[in-house]
């Protein structure tokens, strides 16, 4: 207590009263309404049998890596120590060395004399004694200078490899040649049960910026490693989110391997079961991630804290200029839910430059015509006839063709803006060279998720992930549905690309009528080599098609039976293939 009193004391002197105030309102938010609870550990079905086990061991690879897997130990617990060797030693895959670097002191003798004694029966296993405890960056550094292998694997001293690990980065590296590897990852309870398995999305560099999803298990190549200059002892904390980042800067080649192939052992004091266990970790963090944007961007980008403790939030400065916006909004009728939707833009944007074109696409009520009159003495409004059959695919081309700005939101008229700095976030990552597509975070009415991000080839074509579930930072088996992150594709009901974009990849297909062909845009975007983002930062409500009927042509299906097929048929790699398909709401797959 008394130490969390002084920490206190020292953020009241740094940072002032309404800061401090601000902060810890913030903690109490999220403690009454931000997160859920974790769930009571529970068991699952993981890992290969042992008939595969078997396979892996007589397999022979082409030219097989050699694998470092190098451990930092201080003080471990010999039972905990014990379990993690055996793990490495249990490996299928046999073309490895274990490299131990001992920082613990005199009181925990029985940690050198145990590895000594192992490593005396195998002799894959290295120790080294390290005279002085130079902290969890230092001493991994030590423990990586042993290395002799091609790639080196990372393993924490009290956690474990499944026995397929190895094997698998091993059969990677053979077919892929990747300069970094990440495994999805799943938990050890104190009761030494695994349980709570996390399912990541394949590279998704804006999820990085967010949080350090990656976590473990993570290999690189030694000479990747040693070249951006190791773990810097300065972000220790979170040093392997430093580490990923600076690996980033240097390589495109990372790769993901969609199995649980290492258990992160839950202990009182880490922070995989208290997240406020450490908290100078999460400012580590984010100096980390501050760093490496003002590299990546030359100055151009910065990271800010989120109400979430390891969740941050990367700026862009590409609004600098004040560049126009062009909010496109098609309508027909419905003059109560277009009033809605404009006037929530007038009142909450904070963006100053912007302009609105409302697409008159044949409305036949006098009611609608009055408030087109209204909505035409704002200066920022152009109502424009669109006198064709509805195309919502033409409607936004035409919509194009008469808008200003370098930036284009389309907008679905019945939506509401909930986030005043909805705009800036939309443009400010839409005017970003790398990406393609931006979405925001749509709400039902009643306030749980209409849209946040598009999975392709769920339900059988494209659906909603986490549709119908409260916008939380909560997620048990996937990435937390409120924070920003790289999607396959977006909803057309609020979506943003540059004009610059639109030039690259062309406008939207006018061969779908009614729906698919936001979701076909994004898919463009992507093999064109662009990242298209959710980005959770930008708030609206969505009151889901009330302008229109739920008719959808037998067009639209075949286009995006057509678009959709590598997905539908394969998978979406902003997911994982052990998510079931068949539900919103991320859950395991079965294996029946």
């Amino acid at each position: 207590m008394k130490d969390k009193i002084l920490r206190g004391w020292r953020y009241f002197k740094k940072n002032g009263f309404v800061k401090t105030v601000k902060r810890l309102f913030l903690g109490l938010k999220i403690k009454l309404f931000g997160q859920k609870k974790q769930p009571e550990p529970q068991e699952y079905p993981v890992g290969p049998d042992e008939v595969e086990l078997q396979r892996q061991r007589e397999t022979v690879f082409p030219e097989p890596p050699f694998i470092s897997v190098v451990v930092p130990l201080y003080n471990t617990e010999l039972s905990y120590l014990e379990e993690m060797v055996n793990s490495v030693r249990a490996q299928t895959y046999s073309r490895w060395e274990l490299c131990l670097a001992d920082a613990s002191d005199s009181n925990h003798a029985q940690v050198g004399e145990y590895c000594l004694s192992v490593a005396c029966k195998d002799s894959r296993i290295r120790y080294r004694h390290l005279e002085k405890n130079l902290g969890i960056s230092g001493n991994s550094n030590q423990a990586a200078e042993m290395a002799r292998g091609d790639y080196i694997a990372l393993l924490d001293h009290d956690d474990t490899y499944t026995p397929d690990a190895l094997f698998e980065i091993a059969q990677a590296v053979v077919q892929f040649h990747p300069d970094v590897i990440y495994t999805d990852e799943d938990k050890i309870s104190i009761e030494g049960k695994r349980y709570h398995p996390f399912y990541k999305p394949d590279w998704s560099p804006d999820l990085l910026y967010s949080q350090m999803y990656i976590c473990h298990l993570l290999v690189f190549t030694k000479e990747l490693f040693f070249a951006v200059g190791g773990f810097d002892e300065k972000a220790s904390g979170s040093q392997d989110y430093d580490l990923m980042l600076r690996l980033s800067e240097q390589t495109k080649q990372i790769y993901h391997i969609p199995k649980v192939l290492y258990s992160w052992r839950e202990t009182p004091s880490s922070t995989s079961i208290n997240p406020n266990s450490k908290p100078y970790a999460h400012m580590a963090g984010l100096n980390a991630l501050d760093a490496h944007l003002k590299r990546r961007y030359q100055g151009r980008a910065h990271a800010e804290e989120t109400e979430y403790t390891y969740v941050y939030r990367a700026r862009f400065h590409t609004l600098e200029k004040n560049p126009k916006v062009s909010v496109i909004i098609p309508t027909k009728d419905h003059p109560e839910l277009l009033q809605n939707c404009v006037e929530s833009i007038l009142q909450k944007t904070n963006y100053p430059n912007y302009e609105i074109l409302v697409l008159d696409n044949n409305s036949e009520e006098e009611k609608t015509f009055q408030l087109f009159k209204t909505l035409a003495q704002n200066e920022r409004i152009s109502v424009i006839p669109a006198k064709f059959d509805f195309n919502w695919s033409k409607l936004n081309n035409f919509g194009m063709q008469h808008a200003t700005g370098d930036v284009f939101i389309f907008l679905n008229n019945d939506t509401q803006i909930i986030s005043p700095d909805w705009m800036t976030f939309l443009a400010e990552n839409a005017l970003r060279e790398e990406i393609g597509v931006v979405g925001a975070l749509l709400l039902y009415e009643d306030g749980t998720i209409q849209h946040s991000g598009v999975v392709v080839g769920m339900g059988g074509w494209a659906d909603h992930v986490y549709k119908g579930e409260k916008p939380v930072h909560y997620a048990p088996v996937f990435i937390s549905p409120v924070i920003n992150r790289n999607v396959l594709a977006v909803t057309g009901a609020c979506m943003a690309i540059s004009r610059a974009t639109i030039k690259k990849i062309g406008q939207f297909n006018e061969d779908f009528i009614i729906c698919g062909s936001d979701v076909e845009i994004c898919l463009r975007a992507y093999h064109a080599g662009l990242y298209n983002l959710l980005c959770a930062d930008a708030r609206l409500y969505h009151l889901e098609s009330k302008s229109r009927d739920a008719y959808i042509p037998e067009i639209d299906f075949t286009l995006s039976k057509k678009f959709y097929a590598p997905y539908r048929e394969g998978e979406d790699p902003f997911y994982n293939p052990n998510l079931d398909k068949f539900s919103c709401v991320p859950r395991e797959r079965s294996l029946k």
